[in-house]
């Protein structure tokens, strides 16, 4: 009855955050929005396998580093000037 529960939790806070997410994109699916997205969904399966007990702690915070690695260097990154 705890996975359910837990489940049910992870399902209902990513739903809620994929919604703020959605509500906020204003420019439509550039290289920022895109990757914001796909790094969710990386996250969300995560959290699902985890929660059910399909992958284990130490492959979880491996995915959560590669993820923050991937994010700050997604951010830190200096954007290129436009050709214009």
């Amino acid at each position: 009855m705890d996975s359910i529960a837990a489940l049910i939790a992870v399902v209902v806070i990513f739903g809620a955050t994929l919604f703020i997410i959605w509500n906020k994109m204003k420019d439509g699916f550039g290289p920022f929005n895109t990757s914001v997205i796909l790094l969710f969904l990386v996250l969300f399966i995560t959290a699902v396998a985890f929660v059910v007990g399909r992958i284990d702690w130490p492959s979880v915070s491996g995915l959560l580093l590669a993820i923050a690695g991937f994010a700050g260097g997604l951010f830190s990154t200096p954007s290129k000037p436009s050709d214009q």
